[in-house]
């Protein structure tokens, strides 16, 4: 059993998160989502990804250790208001045996469009030294199986995009 996990998971290409609702409280001056709360659907959507290769909370308190998110960047590509019902999915780009790359895109639940994309870069951590370590095997063999659904993907637009502000000469 991993993670309280006792069947083996089947990973879809991509994995699709549950639906998710914007709150009326996440709404900021400007009459759409604040940009702060796209982290939170994202991460939601990571913490139900991850549970399907054992990094939930049980995985936490079995065997203190976790995974922290290092680096990410994010694409605002359309608004989302109060009541909108999303989905997210959620790629996983790469992985070592101490590190995954993930890509997601947020998506309007009813009809599909794109609101944002988030590309990050987790660690694994052991609490006990706060330092980053070796996912043990059993994750190591999920994120193998999980990375093989998603590997037959097309890359997604967008990967890899730096931040840039090119400068125009007129």
């Amino acid at each position: 059993m991993l993670d309280g996990i006792d069947f083996e998971p089947v990973f879809f290409a991509p994995f699709v998160s549950s639906v998710m609702t914007v709150e009326p409280a996440w709404v900021d001056y400007n009459g759409h989502m604040n940009t702060a709360y796209y982290n939170v659907l994202f991460d939601r959507a990571v913490e139900e990804a991850v549970f399907l290769v054992g990094l939930g909370p049980h995985y936490v308190e079995r065997s203190c250790a976790s995974f922290f998110t290092v680096e990410t960047h994010q694409r605002y590509l359309r608004e989302l208001k109060a009541g909108h019902e999303v989905r997210v999915t959620l790629r996983l780009i790469n992985y070592d045996e101490k590190r995954m790359h993930l890509f997601q895109e947020l998506h309007h639940a009813q009809e599909g469009w794109t609101a944002a994309t988030s590309e990050q870069v987790a660690v694994h951590v052991d609490f006990a030294t706060r330092r980053v370590a070796p996912f043990p095997d059993e994750v190591l063999e999920r994120l193998a199986l999980m990375k093989a659904a998603h590997g037959a993907l097309p890359e997604p637009e967008g990967l890899g995009r730096r931040v840039d502000m090119p400068i125009r000469l007129s």
